[in-house]
């Protein structure tokens, strides 16, 4: 189980660099959107931005997963080629109908918006890029199911390059301002199919299969409304907020989510690309279910010191990305956001059982649940919080996700998870954040100080809570030791 458990930390830290390097262009680039943006067009770019994102996964139409699904299945081995070719034609021409429809209906939908001529352009340019994405997406899954996670990061690393070297074009030199970083992303979507076709071409057999597509289907389907309701349950409250507040409610709460997003895209988002590959060839051999339940204790370890770094000194690190003091009431949302994607992140590894058993629908049903009661929570408590009440809606929906996932991955595959230890790494978090907010009023020497102490203390602390077994610690110091040794040299 060693191996097993270092080969899946070793993918998840080479996935961590190529999906890191694309989703942090937002956060990288920060004290130029701040600078050029008003916090109001910064809520535009949001909107726009989930916009595309809920697209995409809607149109993907589940068909990335299920090649995953299928690849490893000895019945399925001999028809790889074939299933990709089969799932490609697919969603190309699904995207393909989505691009001509969408330019018919992209006019009409700017007339409702206030500036309707610059809106139709930003909708324009959504069009070009979302069929590209299902591509892209289904295409990257293929390099994960084959374990080829260097080539992975490689990819996305050169599509990061890409967006950046655009932006600094398009946004400081041109300052066309949200167009600009719309036609960054197009470009760098170009950059990424061109990458990645021929490479896949080798990977296809020009052999479409109705039955096949059936199957994947089959499968997918379900995790539309997964994908769907997950993607709203993350990012619809910005639609919520924009209709109960305003854009600039939107710009602030958007900025504090991408802080907080650190933590989903750095480690929960690399580890699910690791983990789902690995954990389905592990399925019903020897160790599986110790296997999934460390990993699980293991994620949310670091998921909960990481997040405690990110609360603590979320005030501070916004202020040092963006100079704009407009922005700087964003830091308030953060450990709220911060702690829903610890259960998040614990929500990725819960799900196993309903992966492993084909019981996607159980998926889709708990994510829709959660989704709706998060949209109720977001109309109940947006009027009178802002977006401190659709930080707290995020927070409650995603602990309520959990707990129904746990729930009904045990009726069909029960794992053993060490819940206690879970309990005390969020009870702990959740003191020496509570610790950490009497230094606020403090010099900032002394109150940096205190929260690095803190922050620290944490893994030592959990040592008197009897949190590491015998075998944990042992090898703990044995790499310590080794350590020391090469240090000493």
């Amino acid at each position: 189980m060693i191996i097993k458990l270092k080969n899946t930390l070793k993918h998840t830290a080479i996935y961590g660099l190529g999906n890191t390097a694309t989703k942090l262009i937002g956060i990288i680039l920060l004290p130029l959107y701040t600078k050029e943006l008003s916090v109001s067009e910064y809520g535009v770019l949001g909107i726009l931005e989930i916009t595309i994102i809920i697209l995409t996964q809607v149109l993907t139409m589940g068909q990335p997963l299920a090649f995953l699904r299928y690849h490893d299945l000895d019945s399925y081995i001999l028809k790889r080629k074939s299933i990709l070719f089969t799932q490609f034609s697919f969603v190309f021409a699904l995207g393909l109908s989505f691009h001509i429809l969408g330019q018919y209906i992209a006019p009409r939908a700017a007339s409702f918006f206030s500036r309707p001529a610059e809106f139709t352009h930003f909708f324009k340019l959504c069009i070009y890029i979302i069929p590209l994405q299902i591509i892209n997406i289904l295409f990257l899954n293929v390099l994960r199911a084959k374990e080829k996670s260097s080539l992975y990061a490689i990819v996305s690393c050169l599509k990061f390059t890409t967006i950046l070297v655009c932006n600094i074009y398009f946004v400081a030199h041109l300052r066309i301002g949200v167009l600009g970083i719309l036609y960054s992303y197009l470009t760098g979507e170009i950059v990424m199919l061109i990458l990645l076709i021929p490479l896949m071409l080798k990977e296809m057999t020009l052999k479409f299969d109705p039955g096949i597509l059936n199957l994947t289907l089959s499968f997918g389907f379900p995790l539309i409304f997964v994908s769907l309701a997950n993607i709203l349950l993350n990012m619809g409250d910005r639609y919520i907020l924009k209709f109960l507040v305003d854009y600039k409610e939107v710009g602030l709460y958007n900025l504090g989510y991408k802080f907080a997003g650190l933590m989903n895209m750095l480690l929960i988002q690399s580890f699910t690309l690791a983990l789902l590959p690995i954990a389905q060839k592990m399925y019903g051999k020897e160790g599986d279910k110790r296997f999934y339940t460390k990993m699980m204790t293991y994620l949310m370890f670091v998921l909960a010191w990481t997040g405690l770094a990110l609360s603590i000194f979320s005030r501070e690190i916004i202020e040092i990305f963006t100079s704009n003091r407009a922005y700087w009431a964003s830091a308030d949302v953060v450990p709220f956001l911060v702690l829903a994607y610890l259960f998040s992140g614990a929500k990725s590894v819960a799900n196993l059982g309903l992966y492993l058993t084909a019981k996607t629908n159980y998926i889709a049903y708990n994510t829709i649940g959660a989704m709706i009661l998060n949209i109720g929570l977001n109309f109940i408590l947006i009027p009178k919080f802002g977006m401190m009440g659709a930080a707290v809606a995020t927070l409650l929906s995603f602990m309520v996700l959990f707990f129904t996932t746990i729930f009904c991955a045990n009726q069909f595959y029960r794992i053993p998870y060490e819940n206690s230890k879970y309990l005390k790494l969020i009870l702990l978090s959740v003191i020496l954040f509570l610790l950490s907010r009497v230094s606020n009023e403090m010099l900032p020497w002394l109150r940096i100080m205190i929260k690095v102490c803190l922050l620290t203390g944490f893994p030592f602390i959990l040592y008197f809570f009897n949190f590491y077994e015998n075998m944990e610690i042992e090898t703990l110091k044995k790499n310590f030791l080794k350590i020391r040794q090469k240090l000493l040299r």
